[in-house]
């Protein structure tokens, strides 16, 4: 028995405004139905993800991982229908337990909020559970523009998204209603289904006017996905008349020993690349005991952590490395270094540092028996 999610993804939302339907517009860097998928793919419990989407728009989303995609209908109840229905031919009547409806629109919506529904309509007795806010505003009714009346609040409630049932219970439930509902728990309702109420968000709000866009912006990027990764590494002296530090070739009486350039000051950065996205370290990448990575240029492992960050969604803000020795004398080369870096990460230089310090002939720097590098970097999600 697994748990799905339905995220009706088929109206023209011309209200938003825009020259296409909002789920497509743009919003903090993605677009709407982006930010919205992405949560609940976030959530481990959810198996299944349906996506449904306007027959005109299919070819705007690909499917992906646990993310299928099916067409919706006239309707926002004939589109959830649609969506049950996909679940219900794919997995079998009986193959899913739980479902939470979820309105694309609600782009805010992070990974623990999907959590605390699913939790909720797992408690004893819980057929279905829906978030929602108490009114606290005054309620009037009006009509050309002036106050004709007022209405009583007690009692009352904003609703919210997703919504979840018993699948097998919202299934029947939908295959019985064949009008439109303003949401699932209407339906739900209707086929005598209790709906516990669930204390919802403030800002998880519907996109539905333009000015809704800015104030999901502003909550998409008060709650961005901010990581510090660090790295450190160390080599040894040995015989050789260069060594190579971020990149550059510089002229001394030693070289540094390793398994490939023994860029030590690359290896940091590199290390804390992998780090801010707990993907381990570069033996994990490129293991000292494969010899094709023998002598290997460090830019290599570079490059590939910084295309593992794009892969993963991560643009690298800032670079900070530091080159631990008493010689050779890194600030003259300083320059070239961050160039360097930047023409291999694609980073501007003002967001790269490089700088050096001695350990005052303390430690094997000290004695000059190698060269230590320290390295920080940030990570954003995008």
């Amino acid at each position: 028995m697994t748990n799905a999610a339905i995220i009706v993804a088929a109206g023209r939302g011309r209200r938003a405004g825009g020259e296409m339907p909002k789920q497509w517009q743009p919003l903090a860097g993605r677009r709407v139905i982006d930010w919205t998928v992405a949560a609940f793919e976030a959530v481990p419990e959810i198996d299944h993800i349906v996506v449904v989407l306007h027959p005109d728009d299919l070819d705007r989303f690909t499917p992906r991982g646990r993310v299928t995609v099916t067409t919706g209908g006239a309707t926002r109840a004939d589109s959830v229908r649609c969506g049950l229905e996909h679940l219900a031919a794919d997995m079998g009547e009986s193959g899913i337990l739980y479902v939470l409806i979820h309105d694309v629109a609600r782009a805010c919506t992070k990974p623990a909020y999907i959590t605390d529904v699913l939790y909720a309509l797992r408690q004893p007795g819980t057929r279905a559970v829906a978030p929602a806010l108490p009114v606290t505003d005054a309620l009037w009714t009006g009509a050309d523009g002036h106050v004709t009346g007022t209405r009583d609040r007690t009692g009352l409630w904003r609703a919210q998204t997703p919504q979840a049932f018993g699948f097998a219970d919202i299934l029947s439930a939908h295959r019985g209603h064949r009008s439109d509902a303003a949401d699932d728990v209407e339906i739900a309702r209707a086929a005598q289904i209790p709906v516990r109420i669930l204390e919802g968000h403030e800002d998880n709000l519907k996109i539905t006017h333009p000015e809704d866009f800015i104030r999901a912006e502003k909550i998409l990027k008060d709650q961005m996905d901010i990581r510090i990764g660090q790295g450190y590494d160390v080599h040894r002296f040995g015989d050789g008349d260069h060594v190579t530090l971020c990149g550059v070739r510089i002229p001394h009486d030693r070289g540094l020993q390793g398994h490939s350039d023994a860029d030590v000051a690359m290896h940091a950065l590199t290390d804390a690349i992998y780090g801010g996205l707990a993907e381990g370290d570069i033996g994990r990448h490129f293991p000292p005991s494969d010899p094709q990575w023998k002598g290997a240029e460090s830019h290599i492992f570079l490059r590939h952590a910084v295309g593992m960050a794009s892969d993963n969604g991560f643009v690298i803000n800032n670079m900070d490395v530091t080159l631990i020795c008493e010689r050779p004398k890194i600030t003259p080369h300083a320059p070239t270094m961050v160039d360097t870096l930047a023409a291999i990460t694609g980073l501007c230089p003002t967001r790269i540092s490089v700088k050096a310090t001695t350990s005052e002939r303390l430690g094997f720097t000290g004695r000059e028996e190698g060269i230590a590098a320290q390295a920080a970097v940030t990570l954003v999600k995008t």
